[in-house]
């Protein structure tokens, strides 16, 4: 099993950037994608980007592609999600998450964070 613990969250107007963070423990770190979800309130979780355990791949959801940015550092067990051009709808609870594979392709959820609070004001 792996530990996740996110940052990074915050208030931020519409426009604006943030960055979070993701720091993981464990030794399987490196052989395992990675994944960011968020939840706004009312609706259901939903996957918002992920990364190969290689970093080689990633995937978005279509509402942020060209917006967001997700990276990992193997050495340090850190994922990153740059998010650029906020909006009010990308409000939400943001968590991290491992995988069962390696792969992107079958992305698979299995640990997860406790969630950092992201808000996007108009």
């Amino acid at each position: 099993q792996v530990q996740l613990v996110e940052s990074g969250g915050g208030l931020v107007q519409a426009g604006g950037s943030l960055r979070l963070s993701c720091a993981a423990s464990g030794r399987t770190f490196s052989s395992i994608a990675m994944g960011w979800f968020r939840q706004a309130l009312g609706k259901e979780r939903e996957f918002v980007a992920g990364i190969s355990a290689s970093g080689g791949r990633t995937s978005y959801v279509d509402s942020v592609k060209g917006r967001f940015t997700i990276s990992r550092d193997n050495a340090k067990n850190m994922v990153y999600l740059q998010m650029n051009s906020l909006k009010p709808e990308d409000t939400a609870s943001y968590y991290c998450a491992t995988s069962y594979y390696s792969l992107i392709s079958n992305y698979t959820p299995r640990d997860w964070g406790q969630g950092t609070q992201v808000t996007v004001s108009s």
